[in-house]
Formats: C-alpha cells, sequence, structure tokens
C-alpha cells in the first residue's frame, strides 16, 4: 500500500510539473510589415526565437541569455509581467548617408520582466532583438549567450580573425581586416574566431547575415563553432584588467590580462541589437540599412551642417613617391604643399598627413617633427581650398584627447584619421564613442581606420565619416602574388559594406591583370583594371574617399582623375541594379540631379544591360568609362564613350574590369 501511495505521489508531481512547465511555456508571434518574415519568441524555462521566411525556416530554436556578476540571469526561468507592441512606420532624414531618406518601417514586440526588457523588431528585411536593464544599481555583465542555429549544414561566407592566431583569446587583438572563406557550418575552423557581419545561403536564393549595431558601451562580437555542428555561438571579449603601451611604433595599447566579465556598468543601460538581416536577391544586400537604423539617433539639437564629407589626396599608399619636382620629398612642408597644389588643382576637399608627421615612438601629437610646420601646411590649403586631415595612433590621441582636439581644430585643421585600435573590448569601444564626441565638440570629423565594422556609431554621431575593417587596396602593397583581391572586391559590398561605410583607399593609376599582379611596397599596383578602380568610387560607400597614388599618376591620366574628382562621396539615392555575391556588383546612385553607375567584376567578364528608366524624361549628357578591347592584355587600357540616354544599355566588363557611367541632365 505505502509503495502504490508513494508512486501514485511521484506520478502527480510528474503530471503537475509537466502542466506548470507547459503553463510557463509561452510563445510570443511577431510578423514583418509584408508578412513575410515570422519570428517566434519562447518564454518560460529560458528564452529562444526561431524565425522564417515565406514558410522556409531561417533559424532553428536558438536561446539568447546574458548574466550578471550577482547570479542574475536575463533570458532565465523567469515570467513575462508584461507584453507591449507596436507598429511604425516613417521617413527619417539621413544627412551622411547613401541616401537622405531613410524608410524605417517594422513590427515590434517588447516583453517586460521583473528588472530588464527585451524587444524584437521585424523589419521586411530583417530580425533583430536586444536586452534592456533596468537595474538600478550597478553591476557586471559575466556573459551573454547569443546563438544562431541553421536549421540545415548551410554554406558560410566566413571572414575569419586573421592575426595573433596561437589561441582564441590572442585573436582578440586585431584590426579586423579579412578574405572569406566558403564552407558549411559544419566545417567551421576551430582554431578561428570570425567577426560580423557574417554571410549565410539558405534554399530559394536567400541570404542572411548575422550583424549588429548601437554597439556603444559593450564589446564588440565575434562568432564561433565549438562542435561542428550547425549552430553559431557568440564569443565576446572580457573587460581589459592590464594595459601596455607598445605594438606598432608603441602606439597601441596591448592588453597583458583580462577581467572575468565582459563589461561594467552603474545603472540601467540598452544593450546592443542583434541582426539577422535577410535578403532575396544578392544585390539586395548591397543598398541595406539596418545597421543605420538601429543605430542611435543623433542628438536633434545639435547641428551637424559643419560637416564636410569629400575626397582626400594621400600620400602613405604611393610611399610619397612624387616625380618630376626640385626638392627632396619626403615627410615635409614642400612635399605635402605638392599634394596640396594637386588637390586644389581638381577640387580635391582634402589632403591628409599620415604616419610620419609626429616624432616616432612618442605617442605625442604635439611633438612634431622639425620638417613639418602644420600651422603653415593649414594656411596654405585654406589659401588653395584644400583642408588639412591628420592620422593619429589610437595611444596618442587617447593620452590628452580634449587637448588634442581643441588645439589642432583652432589652428584650422579639419579631421582626423585615428588607427591602430585593433581590439573591440568594452573599454576600446567607449573610445570609439569618446573621440566622435570630443571631435565633434571642436567641429572635426574622424576616419576610424584599424577599426572594427561600423554600428550605427555613424547615425549617432554623423562626424564619423568611415571606418576600415576591410581588407583593402593597401593589402596590395604586400600581398604575396596570388592573393585574390578581384573576388574579394565583389564579395565584402555585399557582407562588411552591408553594415556601414568602408575605407578602402581605392584610386590606383598603376593597374595590373590578376596574373601578373606582383607585391611592391615602394611603387605599389592594384589587381585588375582601370575601369575597376573607377566603378570603385560609385559602387563602395565611403564619405571620405581617398586618392591613393601619387599626384603624377594622375596628372598623366587626366580624364580619369577628372571623373574621380566630380564623383560625390554622399548620395541623395542609391539603387542596387544587379549584382551576385562574388562575382559582380552594378551600384547606380544620385546626388542632386546628377546619377552615377558604377560596376566592377571579379574573376570573370559579365556583360550587364541597364535599364535607365529611372531616369526619367529629360536630356542627359552620359559618360562612360569602360574597359579598352585590349585591356585582357594591358589592364590600364580603357574607353571614354558618350552614348545616348536610350532606354538601356549594355556594358561588358573584362575579367577584373568594371565600368563608371555619370549621366548629367541638361538644363
Amino acid at each position: 500500500m505505502r509503495n502504490s501511495l508513494r508512486i501514485l505521489s511521484v506520478l502527480v508531481s510528474l503530471v503537475l510539473s509537466c502542466v506548470y512547465s507547459q503553463a510557463a511555456t509561452k510563445q510570443h508571434t511577431i510578423t514583418s510589415p509584408n508578412g513575410k518574415l515570422t519570428a517566434v519568441v519562447e518564454s518560460g524555462e529560458n528564452l529562444q526565437w526561431t524565425l522564417s521566411y515565406d514558410g522556409q525556416q531561417l533559424v532553428a530554436p536558438s536561446a539568447i541569455s546574458m548574466t550578471l556578476e550577482d547570479g542574475t540571469v536575463y533570458g532565465g526561468a523567469a515570467k513575462v509581467s508584461r507584453e507591449s507592441r507596436r507598429s511604425v512606420e516613417r521617413t527619417i532624414y539621413a544627412q551622411i548617408y547613401k541616401k537622405t531618406q531613410v524608410q524605417d518601417k517594422y513590427n515590434e514586440l517588447t516583453l517586460k520582466f521583473k528588472n530588464y526588457s527585451l524587444v524584437f523588431r521585424a523589419f521586411d528585411d530583417g530580425f533583430a532583438y536586444r536586452f534592456v536593464s533596468h537595474s538600478k544599481v550597478p553591476f557586471k555583465v559575466v556573459s551573454e549567450q547569443a546563438t544562431f542555429a541553421l536549421p540545415e549544414d548551410w554554406n558560410m561566407y566566413v571572414p575569419y580573425v586573421c592575426q595573433n592566431l596561437g589561441t582564441l583569446e590572442s585573436q582578440l587583438f586585431n584590426s579586423h581586416e579579412n578574405v572569406y572563406e566558403y564552407c558549411p557550418v559544419s566545417n567551421w575552423n576551430k582554431e578561428r574566431l570570425a567577426f560580423t557581419p557574417l554571410m549565410i545561403e539558405a534554399p530559394r536564393g536567400l541570404k542572411m547575415c548575422i550583424m549588429e549595431a548601437d554597439l556603444l558601451n559593450y564589446p564588440g562580437m565575434y562568432l564561433y563553432n565549438s562542435d561542428a555542428d550547425s549552430v553559431l555561438e557568440a564569443r565576446y571579449a572580457p573587460y581589459p584588467k592590464d594595459i601596455k603601451q607598445g605594438g606598432h611604433n608603441s602606439l597601441q595599447g596591448v592588453v597583458q590580462t583580462r577581467e572575468d566579465y565582459l563589461a561594467k556598468y552603474d545603472g540601467a543601460v540598452s544593450f546592443p541589437w542583434r541582426i539577422f538581416n535577410v535578403s532575396t536577391q544578392d544585390k539586395e544586400m548591397l543598398d541595406n540599412d539596418l545597421v543605420w537604423l538601429l543605430g542611435k539617433p543623433a542628438d536633434p539639437q545639435t547641428d551637424w551642417s559643419w560637416v564636410k564629407p569629400g575626397k582626400v589626396a594621400w600620400e602613405w599608399w604611393n610611399n610619397w613617391h612624387v616625380t618630376g619636382v626640385d626638392f627632396k620629398v619626403g615627410v615635409n612642408n614642400d612635399t605635402y604643399k605638392y599634394y596640396i597644389d594637386f588637390a586644389s588643382r581638381y577640387g580635391i576637399e582634402y589632403v591628409i598627413l599620415d604616419e610620419g608627421w609626429a616624432v616616432k615612438h612618442k605617442a605625442d601629437l604635439f611633438n612634431v617633427v622639425p620638417e613639418i610646420d602644420i600651422e603653415e601646411l593649414v594656411k596654405y590649403g585654406a589659401e588653395r581650398n584644400v583642408g588639412i586631415v591628420l592620422w593619429a595612433g589610437y595611444w596618442a590621441f587617447d593620452r590628452d584627447m580634449e587637448k588634442i582636439c581643441e588645439y589642432y581644430s583652432r589652428i584650422g585643421v579639419k579631421g582626423w584619421k585615428i588607427d591602430f585600435m585593433d581590439r573591440d573590448d568594452q573599454m576600446m569601444v567607449d573610445f570609439y564613442t569618446r573621440a566622435a564626441r570630443t571631435a565633434a565638440k571642436y567641429h572635426q570629423f574622424v576616419d576610424f581606420h584599424g577599426a572594427y565594422k561600423p554600428v550605427g556609431l555613424n547615425r549617432t554621431y554623423p562626424n564619423v565619416l568611415n571606418y576600415e575593417g576591410v581588407h583593402g587596396l593597401e593589402q596590395m602593397k604586400w600581398s604575396k602574388k596570388g592573393t585574390d583581391q578581384l573576388t574579394y572586391d565583389v564579395t565584402f559590398p555585399y557582407i562588411r559594406m552591408a553594415a556601414g561605410p568602408v575605407d578602402y583607399t581605392q584610386g590606383a593609376m598603376r593597374n595590373y591583370n590578376y596574373r601578373y599582379y606582383s607585391p611592391c611596397n615602394v611603387d605599389p599596383v592594384s589587381q585588375g583594371t582601370r575601369c575597376h578602380q573607377l566603378g570603385m568610387y560609385v559602387v563602395f560607400e565611403s564619405p571620405f574617399n581617398m586618392l591613393c597614388d601619387a599626384p603624377q599618376h594622375y596628372e598623366q591620366e587626366k580624364e580619369c582623375t577628372e571623373l574621380i574628382a566630380r564623383i560625390p562621396t554622399v548620395w541623395d539615392e542609391t539603387i542596387a541594379l544587379d549584382g551576385k555575391v562574388g562575382e559582380y556588383i552594378v551600384i547606380a546612385r544620385r546626388s542632386g540631379d546628377d546619377w552615377y553607375i558604377g560596376g566592377i567584376a571579379g574573376q570573370n567578364a559579365h556583360e550587364v544591360t541597364l535599364d535607365l528608366s529611372f531616369l526619367g524624361n529629360g536630356a542627359w549628357n552620359i559618360e562612360l568609362f569602360k574597359d579598352g578591347v585590349n585591356v585582357e592584355r594591358h589592364a590600364e587600357d580603357y574607353k571614354r564613350v558618350v552614348v545616348p540616354a536610350e532606354g538601356t544599355l549594355t556594358v561588358r566588363m573584362a575579367p577584373g574590369g568594371g565600368f563608371a557611367i555619370s549621366f548629367e541632365e541638361v538644363k
């Protein structure tokens, strides 16, 4: 009898447990405005989400949580205290972007818990979520669980970390410059971390990018696959404990040891958005706005009209390789006046002084080499409508940021190219915010080089014009023969550039076909054709855009230089016309009444037929720069032609080729 009662008691307990578990588990569904994208969020013993597009599952159940130092778990077994929903449809004005009007349309679900909330947004082209802490006391985050479980073993374009590969922790010190490895998720290299954005291929031509936005005071997200399954897991850099000055020319902060937590806060805070972008056609990734939209809006009371994007003549890539002059070339005023004169002749807005103007190894931006007089260069440039921009190692810039910005702004320096951050832990992410805010205070813009990917800071602070975080043209100075930069050029715009602008530093006038390319640090060349380089000025989003080659090379190629000089760097409208990841790209962009179309190709030739109906009625002067008939023998061969504004235009891009078209409306 006792055994029977005991068994009955156990059975009742199990039944009650199951009933409680089922009652405690609740599903919350959110759908995109067009009804195609559906996310199901399940709360109960833990939090997890799934995502599908038009019936095709894209994300299998994926757990999310955050754990605090005191043991509190956001996303653990907690009851939802309140659920709220809203729908938003609006147009946002963007001042310095690839378009002036950005459509912001989404459905939002907020789950409120005792001391935190979870916010989910479903757009027509993606899904995003973020944790929001309501803490009234200081706290530390010791871990975050963000998983992306794929239903099957799909292929991915993986941007593995390429530096400091000894351990996973050592890889946290890297410049976020990468190439892509195309492989199934199960073939993940367990010795490597990857950073975001990362692209995944799904059936029916669907593509997804994992990204993040509104990263203001939290470590950046890496991805990893620890057990050869189909689940990607997020990893983050712990908070630095001891940092030592070192690295490149003693301009970096090298982390010696780390804390046992990721981030610390004084109270309530909103954490970064985790984004899963979805496209039905490859070209849609070329014109994606989610990272910008999910960035914190700029202070509406602040006047940003002083921010002036533009192009910049650059001396570092061409190694100060000036010829035909009667002065000794180098880091000196005579050389920079020569660059200023060149920029002035072509209407180039800026000249940059890259590394070398401050005394080496001192990390002191007030310790200028005797050959340089910055005030004189600023005055010389101002008389010729050319602004001066200064390069700075991050350690030197950070050691006395306020005084540096105040002084150099006062003497007329327009902005900063800040380099060699090479980290994205909470301390470094905060540096980006402080640098943008301090520079803005003194009406200076910033270009983050040696940087992680864009995360929406360029919306919060429109004086943030560029990020590197790209395997750019500088790699052609030293990459080994056989490096396939051409395929990379037509891959990263679909992935890395989906997050925001790139400091790729194009504009080479010495161009070699892939099979003839060899690296040369002192007299570098590019892979691909001349028109591949010209097309980049339209294809790549880059508000602060370099002319990387030496002035005499541009003077010898006046037609090309005049075209580069007049292509805008910010736009009123962007239309991705055609493209396929890893093969080719065609983009149209409008500034004012004028349109430009750029195209670039990878290793194979492509012929594209352009529908010009977007031009509307009216008369147009159409100037086409296209690959020449002998370009496969000599990559610098191109042809400039004036073509009629008919309904369609067919252009052939050679292997590694490209084209650029300008449309000027006849008034």
